[in-house]
């Protein structure tokens, strides 16, 4: 078959593709940067935390966010809490379960499905007090970004919070993230434009606290509001 006839993979089979076969790769990549102690202790340190929330882990990959959010509310003895994930690659969400054997976290309901196409999820997926994603929409082309915070603001509730963690635009992370993960790089700029335009009315850019201040050199930590 000639490479005109072959057919073009979409950008979520690629992507699906990438973390398919880098699964234990990513694990120990984020491992090595302390990413999930970094996540940790920025939950543990912020305002949005209460008891009785609900909570969606928008792609959420090896588990890292939903395990720092459930280890930060545990630390501040804000449990219970209700959690939904999902993610695109079925081989991560295998990977999450293999740790929720060693650290479980009750109420936890997850799913595979794609942010483009959230009318996947189960029925009962709305009215979140809180939705993260972290290190995962910069896989989009950035022209459907808009569309995906779009669809994920309608799942919050009025007052609800969204808290974004994304790879920033910088010369070491052109190398880094773009080029070894294939992701796209964000500035302050377009963020603050994606993020009106998909109707998110307040906004604000925060850090990750000491001792893991250096994550902030990968991304752009973002708290917005409807």
């Amino acid at each position: 078959m000639s490479n005109s006839l072959k057919p073009v993979k979409s950008n979520s089979q690629l992507v699906r593709g990438l973390y398919s076969a880098r699964t234990r790769l990513y694990d120990g990549f984020i491992r090595v940067l302390r990413y999930p102690q970094g996540l940790q202790r920025f939950f543990e340190q912020a305002d949005m935390l209460r008891p009785h929330l609900k909570i969606l882990d928008a792609g959420c990959g090896t588990g890292a966010t939903t395990l720092a959010l459930h280890a930060a509310l545990e630390a501040r003895h804000l449990l219970p809490a209700h959690f939904s994930a999902f993610d695109l690659t079925p081989l991560m969400l295998s990977r999450f379960r293999e740790k929720l054997v060693r650290r479980p976290v009750p109420h936890l309901e997850m799913v595979a499905a794609d942010v483009l196409a959230l009318d996947q999820l189960p029925a009962t997926w709305h009215e979140y007090d809180l939705i993260v994603s972290a290190a995962m929409l910069e896989y989009l082309p950035k022209a459907r970004l808009v569309e995906a915070l779009a669809g994920l603001r309608r799942r919050l509730k009025p007052d609800g919070t969204f808290v974004l963690f994304i790879s920033q635009q910088s010369i070491w992370m052109n190398w880094l993230i773009r080029r070894w993960w294939h992701a796209n790089l964000y500035t302050r700029a377009e963020l603050e434009a994606v993020l009106e335009q998909a109707g998110f009315t307040t906004r604000h850019f925060a850090k990750f606290p000491a001792p893991y201040s250096y994550l902030n050199w990968w991304g752009h930590v973002v708290i917005a509001r409807c």
